[in-house]
């Protein structure tokens, strides 16, 4: 990751913290450039710990996008999932059978 591909954003922080915190912009947001993502970090008062943080996240990031996703196995179904399936099978066709006029 090149430093020339992020764009590094100050804000100020919001929620607890004091006056400090409401008034030094400590807050920081990475967004990636090439690949759009952008990842936040506000937890601590100090705007350095908060770009470490921030550039540790979209590090993890971006090595997410890179790992492939295995693909899904499709596996049959057992035996007691057949004989689960076949029993409510037969149990809605009485039901229907039931409900039918009686032919005399």
């Amino acid at each position: 990751m090149k430093l020339k591909d992020v764009r590094i954003d100050y804000f100020r922080g919001s929620g607890p913290g004091g006056q400090h915190r409401n008034t030094s912009e400590t807050g920081v947001r990475i967004t990636h450039l090439p690949t759009g993502v952008v990842v936040t970090a506000t937890e601590s008062r100090s705007r350095h710990m908060n770009l470490q943080r921030a550039m540790a996240r979209l590090e993890e990031k971006l090595n997410a996008r890179l790992r492939k996703k295995r693909p899904r196995i499709a596996t049959r179904p057992g035996r007691a999932a057949k004989a689960r399936r076949l029993d409510n099978k037969r149990k809605k066709s009485e039901k229907k059978r039931d409900r039918q006029k009686p032919d005399y």
